[in-house]
């Protein structure tokens, strides 16, 4: 669309400035009138410009081949030259290998020769504009075609960024789904080991021991209301978005500040456990907080699932300058799963 009002502007200034020129000045000279056939061949160099990106050698050749007759047949050139370096300039832009755009160059330097030949200005007047058009165009259009080209590999490096980022966004997303799965392995795993200890022991002394029945079976609510404040906690976090506000507040991720409730848990469901803790006793960032809490919580459950209820259990804590140990061992004399306990688990 704006080539082709490009063409019809240029083809209309062209026809109009030529017609008064030869009216002010040029019939007083011996130019050939101004008549039909020089309107059509004006025409004829300058509305093929209308398809210079579609096909810019076409428009060249047409364009000079118009120009050529235009000047044969005696007109004064006038305007028409400037359609030749138009279509030049539309060569060099789209075909910028180096035979097309010597060619493309060297019809647009003996296009403009002749047309100064032809106007009567004399060999260096129309040496020197030949040079000057030509040079300019070339520039203007090397300059054009480099511009187009560090656009289209900055357009390439911007979609590889794209696909990069996107790549990272889903391995992003991958570890944050495989770290939720652990978290609700590690939530699921050990409350429910401690649900069905504790429910089979309630089972087993529930007519020779009221009374410990009693306390395993308190013992069950207390673990499940746990487990599910936990879930909830997990559940919270997955289903609000980072920028929406939800009531109530956050569950914080568990650490070893909740040692105490974990250790009390494992007892209720029939461990005996034991806890040392040495060196200065400290807080710790919140990743490795909870990865040592859960250490901790998988080893007691993995200790209530294969040694029994009646193993004993030593949790060794020790602070050192720079790292935290921890040891969860038992003394292997537990007996084997406790009640109703499946077998099974893992590490």
């Amino acid at each position: 669309m704006v080539d082709t009002l490009l063409a019809a502007v240029l083809a209309t200034v062209t026809v109009v400035y030529s017609w008064e020129a030869y009216q002010e000045r040029y019939r007083f000279e011996s130019w050939r009138p101004f008549d039909a056939a020089a309107v059509a061949l004006c025409l004829l160099v300058t509305l093929p410009l209308a398809l210079r990106r579609r096909a810019p050698w076409t428009v060249l050749l047409v364009s000079s081949a118009g120009l050529l007759v235009f000047l044969a047949a005696g007109y004064q050139p006038s305007m028409n030259p400037w359609s030749s370096l138009l279509a030049g300039y539309s060569v060099l832009v789209r075909r910028p290998r180096r035979p097309a755009a010597g060619a493309a160059a060297l019809v647009v330097g003996g296009l403009w020769l002749a047309a100064g030949f032809a106007a009567r200005v004399g060999v260096v007047v129309s040496v020197a504009q030949a040079a000057l058009g030509l040079g300019g165009v070339w520039v203007f259009a090397t300059g054009v075609r480099s511009l187009g080209e560090r656009n289209a590999r900055l357009a390439e490096l911007t979609e590889r960024l794209r696909q990069e980022q996107q790549l990272r966004a889903r391995h992003a997303v991958v570890e944050e789904r495989v770290r939720i799965a652990r978290e609700l392995h590690d939530v699921v795993a050990h409350h429910l080991s401690a649900l069905a200890v504790q429910a089979g022991l309630a089972g087993y002394v529930f007519d020779s021991d009221p009374a410990a029945a009693k306390a395993a079976l308190a013992s069950i609510g207390a673990t499940s209301r746990e487990a599910l404040e936990e879930m909830r906690g997990l559940l919270r976090v997955l289903r609000v978005a980072p920028d929406v506000e939800e009531d109530g507040p956050y569950l914080p991720a568990p650490g070893l500040d909740r040692l105490d409730e974990l250790v009390d848990r494992s007892r209720a469901a029939g461990l005996d456990v034991r806890v040392a803790v040495t060196g200065r006793p400290r807080p710790l960032a919140p990743g490795a907080d909870l990865c040592a809490f859960r250490v901790v919580q998988e080893a007691l459950t993995n200790v209530l699932k294969h040694a029994g209820a009646a193993a004993r259990v030593t949790v060794a804590l020790h602070y050192g300058a720079d790292r935290l140990e921890a040891e969860v061992g038992d003394d292997g004399a537990g007996g084997g799963p406790g009640p109703n306990c499946p077998a099974g688990g893992s590490v």
